[in-house]
Parts: structure tokens; C-alpha cells; sequence
């Protein structure tokens, strides 16, 4: 590994951090950097509104979704540059984070399988800020199997009928847009009978709930779409090879998640070093000196590990499988680092919000860790990416896979 920047990346580093440096919006710097996992939010101020302000000004500036082409609302850069700038935005990052799945997930694929009319009109807006867009992937019945999907697209002239359900779709209640992977030949094998399409989330039979998480925030939605119509040119890629479609979402979707989750550590190490136990501070008691030794290896080791991924961007190569090994390991993680820090609260560990110790950062932490175990990939599908393409491990038996989809049991169906 490298930790050097070239003399480019050095130069482009530069421009970097002197815009941001100039342009940033500080008034909220302080309230950013204490923000964590599960408590990203601004006292006095919409973060939508001032995560599109920002957004729009890096836009007019040429600094949004940088390694987007140009005539599509981006800049052209190198995957290098592009983690050049999330390193230097620094706290003005998390403001990005309410476009994640828009800029991660959607415009790439979008920018893969869109008539070229579309991709002009639609992603310049969506890597302003202007537009926010969602992806309606998961199903109450479908867990992890994202081919497990049952939402029903029918042919109808020149256009489709949508008929079904979506649930963890997160920021669809302010989203503009959406991806849908539809069901539209239910007699083949399951990955081989889908559609994807793209959608106005105000479109006539979209229907949005939030549902509110254990936190009190509402982040996740269920969607439910009932005789909407979407006209066959928002169809994306072939009829019923949705599932290649779907693949470069789910690809983009694990990478920007795995590159991007948070371990808890600075935060439970910050803690420590000013807490009190027994009339001196936290960090100085053995047995929580052993602990955050083993989570200080951890992070090292997830930062090392990233460092490896940007190295190989940096020469022009493909990343393999670090943001798959990121996730899996940071996602338990904060989980427990939360919870430690509750315990090390004692019975204050059970306040929340204003009146718990840093605000309830640590509760706010605990109760969006699972989430994060959850979304993009839970552990276990992780640990079968990381055993069957890095370890080259036999694939999962699946008695379904070549069986077609209306004939795999179910417990409605005799």
C-alpha cells in the first residue's frame, strides 16, 4: 500500500480542501461533528433542506458525484479523487448521506440501462440534489432473497401495471423517484422472470407509511403500489432480466455501504477518556484499557483494509472483496461498542435523548446498529460473498433455483 498521495492527487487535494474550506456551510460544522450512527439531525434547521442547499452549490461548482461524466451532472474524476473529496468534506460529508442511495445505488444503474434521452434529464437533478430517489427492492416475504420478490408487473398496452408491496425503503417518504423490481413471468425460475423499472414516486397508486423504529424516527417505509401505471420507456434493461439489473444496484448498494460504516470507536474511546470511575478517569481501569485495546485492532484493521481498497484505486484496479469484509466486521462492531459504553453509564444507561449523558449518542448508536447488520446484506450474506468469491467455497444448496417461481412452496399455498 501506498499512503502518499501522487503529485496529482495531491494537487486535486488541494483545490479540494480550499473550496470546501470556503464554500462549507460552518454554522452547522459543530452539530455535524457530534452527530453519529442513529442521530444525524440539525436542532434548528431541516437537514433536507440544507443537505440540498449543499448538495446544489457542489454541483453549480463542478464537485457532485465527481466520477459521474459531465453531461450527467458530474466531473469526470478518478475513483481516487472521488475519496479524496469524502476525506477532505469531513463532517459536511453526512449531509450526503440523505443521497446515498440515489447517487450509490440508483444513478449508476440508471446510467447503465436508461434510453440516453433519460439519462440527460434525470441525473443531472439527482446529482444536484434537486431530485432524491429511492430503491424498492425488499418484501415482507422475501427476507434477504431479493428474487424472492412478489410485486406484479402486467403488460397493458404501452405501458405496466404495478400491483404489490416494498418495505425498508429507506427515504421514500421525501423521494422524488424510485428503482422498482417487478415479477413479470411468475412461471420461470425466480431470478429469471423480473423487470426493473423506474418510477415518479407521486405517481397515482404510490402509497408511502413510514414505520417508526425503536430509535422514534421514522427512516424506513413500507410502499405500496396499487394499479400504477409506468409507461414500458422507464423500463430498465430487458423484460424479465430484471435480476442483471438488479445486480449492479445490489453491487453499487454494497459498496457504498461497506465503505462507509462507522465502528463507534473514536467515539467510546473520547467517551472513556473523560468519563469517571471510582474517582479517575475510565480509560486508566484495566479491564476498560482490555476492551478498547481489542476494538483499537479492529478499527486498525478496517482502516488498513479501506487504505487497500483506495490503493488500488489509485492505480487505475478493481477493489476486491473489502467492503463486503468492512461491513461484516464493523457492523457487530458499534453494536457492541454501544452497548458498552451503556454499561460503563450504569443505570443512566437507560435515559434517552436530551437528558442522557452526550445527548443519548451511545443510545442513538444501540438502536441503529442492527439496522446496519441488516441493510445492504445482513452478516450472513456477507460471510457467503466473502467464503464463495474470496475463499472460492462451495454456493449454498438452493432447492429453489430452477424451480419455476409459482410452483415453490409456500405456507399459503397446499
Amino acid at each position: 500500500m501506498n499512503f502518499d498521495d501522487t503529485p496529482q492527487e495531491a494537487a486535486f487535494r488541494s483545490q479540494a480542501r480550499a473550496w470546501i474550506a470556503a464554500n462549507a456551510p460552518k454554522e452547522y460544522e459543530d452539530e455535524l461533528r457530534a452527530t453519529s450512527l442513529g442521530r444525524v439531525g440539525l436542532k434548528n434547521a431541516d437537514i433536507l433542506e440544507v443537505a440540498k442547499a449543499w448538495q446544489k452549490k457542489k454541483a453549480d461548482a463542478g464537485w457532485a458525484c465527481l466520477h459521474w461524466p459531465k453531461e450527467y451532472g458530474g466531473r469526470g474524476a478518478s475513483p481516487i479523487e472521488r475519496v479524496i473529496w469524502q476525506q477532505e468534506e469531513g463532517p459536511f460529508g453526512k449531509l450526503s448521506g440523505l443521497f446515498i442511495i440515489g447517487h450509490g445505488m440508483c444513478g449508476p444503474t440508471v446510467m447503465a440501462y436508461a434510453s440516453e434521452e433519460h439519462k440527460r434529464q434525470y441525473l443531472p437533478p439527482l446529482a444536484s440534489g434537486e431530485k432524491v430517489w429511492c430503491q424498492l427492492f425488499s418484501e415482507p416475504a422475501g427476507g434477504s432473497d431479493v428474487a424472492g420478490l412478489r410485486t406484479r408487473a402486467e403488460k397493458r398496452g404501452d405501458a405496466w401495471v404495478i400491483n404489490g408491496q416494498k418495505i425498508w425503503t429507506s427515504g421514500a417518504h421525501y423521494s422524488d423517484y424510485g428503482i422498482l423490481l417487478t415479477r413479470t413471468d411468475p412461471t420461470v425460475p425466480k431470478h429469471k422472470g423480473l423487470t426493473m423499472f423506474f418510477l415518479d414516486m407521486k405517481s397515482k397508486g404510490v402509497e408511502v407509511r413510514p414505520i417508526k423504529q425503536a430509535s422514534g424516527h421514522s427512516d424506513f417505509n413500507e410502499v405500496y403500489f396499487t394499479d400504477v401505471v409506468i409507461p414500458d420507456s422507464q423500463r430498465l434493461g430487458a423484460v424479465n432480466d430484471g435480476w442483471n439489473v438488479a445486480l449492479t444496484t445490489l453491487m453499487n448498494e454494497r459498496m457504498s455501504i461497506g465503505a462507509g460504516v462507522a465502528t463507534g470507536f473514536p467515539e467510546l474511546f473520547a467517551f472513556c477518556s473523560n468519563l469517571m470511575l471510582d474517582d479517575r478517569p475510565a480509560i486508566e481501569d484495566r479491564n476498560v484499557r482490555s476492551k478498547l485495546a481489542s476494538w483499537a485492532v479492529k478499527a486498525s484493521g478496517l482502516k488498513y483494509t479501506s487504505m487497500r481498497a483506495i490503493s488500488a484505486l489509485s492505480k487505475g484496479e478493481r477493489p476486491g472483496p473489502e467492503n463486503s469484509i468492512g461491513k461484516l466486521v464493523a457492523g457487530p462492531m458499534i453494536q457492541d461498542v454501544a452497548a458498552y459504553a451503556l454499561d460503563l453509564q450504569g443505570a443512566a444507561g437507560v435515559l434517552s435523548g436530551s437528558e442522557a449523558e452526550l445527548a443519548g449518542k451511545f443510545q442513538a448508536m444501540l438502536l441503529r446498529a442492527p439496522g446496519t447488520r441488516v441493510e445492504g446484506g445482513t452478516d450472513e450474506i456477507m460471510r457467503n460473498i466473502i467464503a464463495e468469491r474470496v475463499l472460492g467455497l462451495p454456493g449454498d444448496i438452493r432447492v429453489d433455483k430452477d424451480v419455476p417461481f409459482n410452483q415453490v412452496p409456500t405456507k399459503g399455498r397446499a
